[in-house]
């Protein structure tokens, strides 16, 4: 079992900046990967960034060139720096982290974006 303690959501003006922290803890050694996907109101969730285990990392078209995930090996969390952002940005953020087959979940932090 591995459990995800996200934290950072708030509320920002347009073109402010964010940052979001997920502690891991639990069965971590196993983890290969971890990400950040959120859900809007009335949409499906969708993949937002992602870090393997090696430090690839990988983004959303949406997010390139604001959005940057990041890694703590030392302290099990995971970051996303969220620079420029805007009202479309507004969702709750859910960290997770991928285990062979399984999929962990954090519990999800809103972040809303005013105009």
């Amino acid at each position: 079992q591995v459990q995800l303690v996200e934290s950072g959501g708030g509320l920002v003006q347009t073109g402010g900046s964010l940052r979001l922290g997920c502690a891991a803890s639990g069965s971590i050694s196993g983890i290969e990967a971890m990400g950040w996907y959120r859900q809007a109101p009335g949409k499906q969730r969708e993949a937002v960034a992602a870090i393997t285990s090696g430090g690839v990392t990988n983004y959303a078209n949406s997010v390139k060139g604001r959005f940057t995930i990041s890694r703590d090996n030392a302290k099990n969390t995971v970051y996303l720096q969220m620079n420029s952002l805007k009202p479309e940005d507004t969702a709750v953020y859910y960290c997770a982290a991928i285990i062979t087959a399984n999929t962990y979940w954090g519990q999800g932090t809103q972040v809303t974006v005013s105009s």
